[in-house]
C-alpha cells in the first residue's frame, strides 16, 4: 500500500480505471471520489466505483494523502482553488491532463505550502468516457509522464511513480514544455485531423445519400473512433496547448502541400519514398509494444 487515502476528483475513464487498478493491486487503503454531476455520482455508487462517493470535492480531499484532478484541463484551476484550503499538510496533488504547462500555471499558485504538486499524464485511453468506461487494465504497458513542479519533495515524486508503476504503467519524467510539444505530435494534432476528416465526410455524406457511412473502410472507421472522444476535453486541450499544436499543424500543412504537389505532377517516386519512410513509424510502435499488428485491433474486444 502506497497511500492511506486517495481522492479522485472527476470520475470519467481515467479516474475510474485508476480506481479499479488501485483495487487490483492494493495500492491504497481507501479511495474517495467526487464528480460534479449528481447522475455521475449515482452511477458510481451503483457500480461500486470508489469506496466512498462524496457529494463535494471538499469532502473527498479531506485527509487525503493523494488528490488526483481528473477533470478537463480548463476546469483544473477552479477545482484547485476550491479544494486548496482543505488539503492536509504533506498531501500530494497530481492531475491526468493532456496538457502540462497550462495546468501547472493554473493549479500550482492555488496550492498551499506543504502540499506537493506533481503533474502527470497517463498516455492511455479509449474513445469512451464516463464512470462505466473504466477498467483496471487500461494502463498496462502504457506510459505515464510525470512533470514535478519546482520544489516538489522527492518522496512525493517517488510515491506517485510507484503508484503508476503499480497500475501497470511505464513511468518517465519530462519537462512541461517538451511534454506539450511531444503530445501535440502524438495526440493533439492527430485528433484535430480526425475531427476535420469526419467533418468533411459528413458534408460529403449529405451529397452521397449516406454512402460515406455505408461503405466506410478501416481508415475512415479509425478516424471516426478517434473523433468520438469527449468534446469538452478536446476543446480544452486545444485552448490550452495552442503554441505547440499550431507549430505541428504548420508542419503538417507543409507536408500536405508537398503530397498534393506530388499527386498533381504524377511524382510517384516521391509518394513511394514518403510512404515507405512513414511506414517505419508504425513498425516502431508495434515493436515498442504500444499496439499489435493483429487485424482490427481492439474491435473484437468488449471495450
Amino acid at each position: 500500500m502506497i497511500y492511506q487515502r486517495v481522492a479522485l476528483i472527476g470520475l470519467g475513464l481515467i479516474a475510474s480505471s485508476m480506481f479499479w487498478g488501485i483495487k487490483r493491486q492494493g495500492l491504497a487503503g481507501e479511495v474517495r471520489g467526487f464528480a460534479r454531476s449528481e447522475a455521475t455520482r449515482e452511477t458510481a455508487r451503483r457500480i461500486g466505483l470508489c469506496d466512498v462517493v462524496c457529494d463535494s470535492a471538499i469532502e473527498a480531499v479531506t485527509d487525503a494523502d493523494l488528490v488526483v484532478l481528473a477533470v478537463p484541463v480548463g476546469a483544473m484551476g477552479a477545482v484547485a482553488a476550491e479544494i486548496a484550503p482543505h488539503l492536509k499538510p504533506g498531501a500530494t496533488v497530481t492531475d491526468v491532463g493532456s496538457v502540462k504547462q497550462d495546468v501547472i500555471d493554473t493549479v500550482g499558485p492555488h496550492l498551499p505550502e506543504g502540499v506537493d504538486f506533481v503533474a502527470g499524464h497517463p498516455l492511455a485511453g479509449t474513445e469512451h468516457s464516463g464512470p462505466e468506461s473504466g477498467f483496471a487494465e487500461l494502463f498496462d504497458n502504457r506510459w505515464c509522464l510525470l512533470v514535478p513542479v519546482e520544489g516538489a519533495a522527492p518522496k512525493a515524486v517517488a510515491d506517485l511513480r510507484a503508484l503508476w508503476e503499480g497500475l501497470g504503467s511505464n513511468v518517465e519524467e519530462m519537462e512541461a514544455e517538451h511534454h506539450d510539444l511531444v503530445l501535440a505530435v502524438t495526440s493533439h494534432t492527430p485528433h484535430l485531423i480526425a475531427y476535420t476528416m469526419v467533418g468533411v465526410a459528413d458534408d460529403l455524406r449529405r451529397v452521397t445519400d449516406s454512402e460515406v457511412i455505408k461503405y466506410s473502410a478501416a481508415g475512415f472507421r479509425d478516424f471516426t473512433r478517434i473523433a468520438a472522444s469527449d468534446p469538452t476535453m478536446w476543446r480544452d486541450v486545444f485552448m490550452t496547448n495552442k503554441e505547440a499544436t499550431l507549430e505541428i499543424l504548420g508542419r503538417f500543412t507543409e507536408e500536405l502541400f508537398a503530397l498534393q504537389r506530388a499527386i498533381r505532377t504524377g511524382d510517384g517516386d516521391h509518394l513511394h519514398d514518403y510512404f515507405t519512410r512513414t511506414r517505419a513509424i508504425r513498425r516502431g510502435i508495434i515493436e515498442a509494444g504500444q499496439d499489435t499488428d493483429a487485424p482490427d485491433f481492439g474491435r473484437g474486444a468488449s471495450r
